[in-house]
């Protein structure tokens, strides 16, 4: 992302933006001021804490979401492919590493634990339960007997016995809230379990949570075309001091530019053939979005991904974005990401510009759909 050459850099990326009439044209004044700054505006941001008090994680600007090494993502790749790219991360100075018992099921918590053992001590991980069998076309399970068990079984696939952050996955609306808190309290307090999570949860059931057991991080569908969790969400877990961790920051790889039209799945082993937002249609109308990153980030030697990404982590401090990979250089793209640093006229005057697209296409259907923010 740096250059050794600031006058090249910006030359290029004038040259580079010639052909984008459009929305360059809402970026020249910005542009202008990069111009006069002596500086490239990047900056190390270093660590972010997630959650407050004595369940707090001090955890890399991003995680590594690793469900599409083995679930939902068309192909898997090599096993040991995986690992090196795991450890990888863990190099780079990446410490949150992202499983479930659902993603596969069980092959990927497996896979995560083969990877980070030879560093466990160094690194955090966060893991799920919530559904029958591990299988969320099955439905929902949050009953304490099943969170036990499912807890003991998961310690194994891990290979480690403890777990930095355990998620309730989905909300189960036959189990109370405070019986799951209570549930993962006891196993906290057995040293089992060292934090607790929710995943998709309301405000109303955060807060009950919360009640019963401090809740250190939130995870739910979060990025710039997702953006629900800004009304409600967000802002109670700014009040309760509680972390919140975006996955599919990305969209599932919509936006980085890389998905268009013509992309094929393999329907057999990825959920987006299902989605509205990944069909023909949604996918021509939604462009204009990555338009207007791209525009904005071939001025300051960003790709669209990192732009996308930046932004996320301009919103707040203690958000976390996940973002997935099983390509070296996307994980080193993404990360690089953090670097970044908005000027506050670029982060109103970008996000003004992102206001006025229309998302076309829900993010979810069906059981999915009813199992999301609940």
């Amino acid at each position: 992302m740096r250059t050794n050459n600031r006058r090249e850099f910006l030359k290029n990326g004038a040259l580079a933006g010639l052909g984008l009439i459009s929305t360059n044209v809402l970026f020249a004044s910005l542009t202008m001021e990069i111009n006069k700054d002596s500086s490239l505006n990047f900056q190390e941001t270093g660590k972010r804490l997630l959650g407050s008090g004595k369940h707090q994680l001090e955890v890399s600007a991003f995680g590594l979401g690793c469900m599409g090494m083995s679930y939902h993502r068309s192909f898997v790749p090599d096993r040991q492919v995986s690992i090196n790219l795991i450890r990888k991360a863990a190099e780079l100075g990446i410490n949150f590493f992202d499983t479930a018992e659902a993603y596969g099921p069980w092959i990927n918590e497996e896979l995560v634990g083969e990877a980070l053992q030879p560093m466990r001590k160094d690194i955090l991980i966060a893991t799920k339960f919530g559904f029958v069998d591990g299988t969320p076309a099955k439905g929902l399970d949050s009953r304490p007997e099943t969170i036990k068990k499912v807890v003991d079984q998961s310690l194994k696939r891990l290979k480690t016995d403890y777990i930095d952050l355990l998620y309730q996955h989905r909300v189960d609306p036959n189990v109370p809230m405070e019986d799951v808190a209570g549930t993962v309290k006891e196993l906290i307090q057995s040293g089992k379990v060292r934090n607790f999570g929710l995943s998709e949860a309301s405000a109303e059931n955060i807060r009950k949570a919360h009640a019963v057991q401090q809740v250190t991080a939130l995870q739910s569908e979060y990025s710039l075309v997702t953006r629900q969790p800004e009304t409600t969400v967000i802002p109670v877990c700014e009040e309760l001091g509680i972390g919140f961790v975006p996955y599919s920051p990305l969209s599932r790889g919509l936006i980085t530019g890389y998905i268009n039209e013509r992309t094929k799945y393999n329907a057999n082993n990825d959920n987006r053939p299902a989605l509205p937002r990944y069909q023909k249609d949604a996918i021509i109308a939604n462009w204009t979005l990555i338009d207007v990153l791209k525009d904005f980030g071939d001025l300051r030697g960003l790709t669209v991904a990192q732009v996308a990404l930046a932004w996320l982590l301009a919103q707040k401090p203690f958000i976390v974005p996940i973002p997935g990979t099983t390509k070296l250089a996307h994980l080193k793209e993404n990360f690089d990401s953090r670097e970044f640093q908005f000027k506050p006229a670029e982060l109103k005057e970008l996000t003004a510009a992102l206001d006025k697209i229309k998302i076309v296409g829900e993010r979810a259907v069906g059981q999915q759909a009813s199992q999301i923010n609940n």
